[in-house]
């Protein structure tokens, strides 16, 4: 248990870390300093910054998946404007547990090498297909305007994910807040037709 929580306490410090300098900025000294242990001795727990980045990663798309797997199963069989504010209002609270660690992930995921990069590449775009596959039911049941739904998907996981930029999990606004005013914007974005 203790090397578990050890190995957390490595990914949530390099996880600060990753998001304020980026993962290229950021040296094994750095995140030993802010735990205030030696360079060496990290690698007692991990074998390079490398993996510390790619579990970060992974436990969050595992997150945004867990995520979206409930929303759709919540909606299964409804219309696409409650799947995709399901998907949404996922998404965001995903995003709202810990931006930082989701900054990561949407930013600095590139910065793996092979095979982990196209892993976590098709993983990415697998989740994307899910807002493409709602926008295209949309599409075809009249509850959307016309739009490619790939540019649509792109909009929208463009806006969501640009949380991680300004977000405060001690801010002025609830990760539920956040959430509604988020869904409200993506339904309307496909539901108006502009003048």
């Amino acid at each position: 248990m203790v090397e578990v929580t050890r190995r957390r306490e490595i990914e949530d410090a390099a996880s600060v870390l990753f998001h304020a300098r980026g993962y290229a900025a950021t040296s094994v000294r750095d995140i030993a300093d802010a735990l205030s242990i030696r360079g060496p001795s990290l690698y007692a727990h991990v074998a390079s910054k490398e993996d510390v980045l790619a579990a970060i990663v992974e436990r969050v798309a595992e997150r945004f998946e867990r995520s979206a797997d409930a929303a759709e199963a919540a909606t299964a069989g409804l219309g696409a404007n409650a799947r995709l504010e399901a998907l949404v209002r996922a998404h965001v609270r995903a995003v709202t547990i810990d931006p930082g660690a989701a900054s990561v992930f949407v930013d600095e995921w590139r910065h793996l090498s092979e095979p982990r990069r196209s892993r976590i590449l098709q993983r990415r775009d697998a989740y994307e297909a899910r807002f493409r596959d709602v926008i295209v039911q949309g599409r075809s049941d009249g509850s959307f305007v016309l739009v490619d739904p790939g540019i649509a998907a792109a909009f929208l996981l463009t806006a969501v994910n640009g949380i991680t930029d300004w977000y405060r999990v001690d801010g002025f606004l609830s990760p539920d807040q956040l959430a509604d005013a988020y869904a409200d914007l993506a339904l309307r974005s496909l539901t108006e037709a502009t003048p």
